[in-house]
């Protein structure tokens, strides 16, 4: 089954894709099953990228994944949130009004693997050929060609 019929792009049954007019897409894609992508801003997918299940991107703002890259399954890419430390209250349910929402851009390089679990907070570029280990946070810039693990006090071991 390939449920969006996107040239090059194989999808499943269980994929959800929203707001797919503001993606584009490359060659030789796979989003699994169970992977949620909701596009609000422009998202770039390259060539050769692999989503694993369980996976989301969310947050409304931009994504690009360059060619080569992969999510491994149930990672979590968020391109904006709620921020309270500058006086925001609430959630989605709540007036824009009275809260400080902030959107970012996550750009992920050609060759970088992201593991299990791993969260890719806003405004964060993943140099090329990173590598993040399993169940880390991402909150800033990493460089290219790096191993990263963890996530101690916001700061990534090298």
């Amino acid at each position: 089954m390939d449920k969006y019929k996107i040239p090059y792009v194989k999808t499943f049954e269980y994929t959800k894709i929203i707001g797919i007019e503001n993606i584009t897409f490359g060659k030789y894609n796979i989003l699994d099953d169970f992977v949620l992508i909701y596009a609000k801003m422009p998202i770039t997918i390259g060539n050769y990228v692999h989503i694993a299940s369980f996976t989301s991107i969310s947050g409304g703002g931009e994504l690009v994944m360059e060619d080569f890259s992969g999510l491994s399954s149930g990672c979590r890419i968020i391109t904006g949130s709620d921020d309270f430390k500058e006086g925001g209250f609430g959630n989605p349910s709540i007036s824009p009004h009275f809260r400080n929402t902030s959107l970012g851009k996550v750009h992920i390089k050609k060759f970088v693997i992201i593991g299990a679990n791993s969260t890719i907070l806003p405004n964060v570029v993943i140099g090329e050929g990173a590598s993040i280990g399993a169940g880390s946070v991402v909150s800033k810039n990493l460089e290219p060609w790096g191993i990263y693990i963890g996530n101690r006090q916001n700061r990534m071991e090298k």
